[in-house]
């Protein structure tokens, strides 16, 4: 067989792949949004009465009603609902009165930037901490990130928030509570403004940071203590390689591999789960948009907001799956 046939056909196998994936993603993201549906209206209260006043007239708030369309069957609102979510027409916010696409966007591009910060943060710190302690393995420093590890990734990222809130703003006063910016910022210059956005974003970066960081370790450590035992490591021993030469060329680059499937999820979680982190320290992203339409029964923006979330988690995941089998070749010609 030609080679070129071989890589028709394995061209192939990784299309079908693609869209055995595509079509589950679509699935998961109507699973999705019908449960969003389900569990808004099994939710107590009444959004309606939120715009209504009790001394007006019943006449008024079934009119109000009508206008949000709850006045038709659930399962007509069921299928309306559903088919302006996949037609990308999520109407308009009962809170804001503006179309729930442009609430979205004013929130959206300080979450992605969030985000990524953090994910680029992860990485980095996680690789530097196993770079240290890979000079000592099973020393002093690695039993104590191990099990330091397991702490704070047990540790809901809340109470992370709160004690350094505790610690570093009330105890010491060293950084702010919360917001994006101080509130005469506008009078500070081009290097003051900056210092005060960084200083205002240290506590939510280390909270929302932080168990990333321990899961890129744990994983990644176990990584290398697996390629160390591998036979073309213990070959390059014997032949007098330099440890730094192993470590670099060999041992790293075949562990981060592994490790894609783990930072695709977690960029999914980060991109579609800083709603605690942003709620906390009242942040302007999306994570306090969709507790505050949650706790306002907002229903578009519910909506709109468990849609976008689950997009960009699913689309982590999907391109993890491209970097895998990108640099995997093994994949190429196995079936998931």
């Amino acid at each position: 067989m030609s080679i070129l046939k071989i890589n028709r056909i394995i061209s192939k196998d990784i299309l079908l792949k693609f869209l055995r994936h595509f079509i589950s993603y679509l699935f998961t993201i109507f699973l999705l949004v019908s449960l969003v549906f389900i569990l808004l209206r099994l939710a107590p209260g009444d959004p309606v009465q939120r715009f209504v006043s009790p001394e007006l007239s019943s006449a008024l708030a079934e009119e109000v009603r009508k206008s949000f369309g709850l006045d038709r069957p659930v399962i007509e609102q069921y299928f309306i609902f559903i088919r302006n979510i996949f037609t990308g027409d999520f109407g308009i916010s009962y809170n804001f009165r503006s179309p729930v696409w442009t609430v979205i966007m004013n929130s959206l591009p300080f979450t992605v930037i969030f985000s990524f910060i953090s994910f680029i943060l992860q990485i980095i710190i996680s690789l530097w901490m196993v770079v240290i302690v890979s000079k000592r393995r099973a020393g002093f420093i690695d039993r104590i990130l191990s099990k330091l590890s397991v702490a704070f990734y047990a540790i809901p990222t809340m109470i992370i928030g709160i004690v350094l809130i505790y610690l570093f703003a009330f105890t010491f006063n060293l950084l702010p509570s919360s917001d994006l910016q101080s509130v005469n910022s506008e009078d500070f210059n081009i290097f003051e403004r900056f210092f005060d956005y960084t200083s205002h974003m240290i506590l939510p970066l280390i909270t929302l940071s932080l168990p990333g960081i321990l899961v890129f370790y744990n994983y990644l450590r176990s990584n290398i203590e697996s390629s160390y035992n591998k036979n073309y490591v213990l070959f390059l021993k014997a032949n007098g390689t330099p440890e730094k030469i192993i470590f670099w060329r060999h041992v790293l680059p075949n562990s981060l591999g592994p490790l894609v499937s783990v930072l695709g999820a977690e960029l999914g979680i980060l991109l579609g789960g800083a709603l605690i982190t942003e709620t906390i320290f009242s942040l302007p992203g999306m994570g306090r948009l969709t507790v505050s339409a949650i706790l306002t029964r907002d229903y578009p923006l519910v909506a709109g907001c468990a849609f976008v979330s689950g997009i960009f988690v699913l689309a982590a995941n999907f391109l993890a799956d491209i970097v895998k089998i990108k640099f995997d070749n093994r994949l190429r010609v196995e079936s998931y």
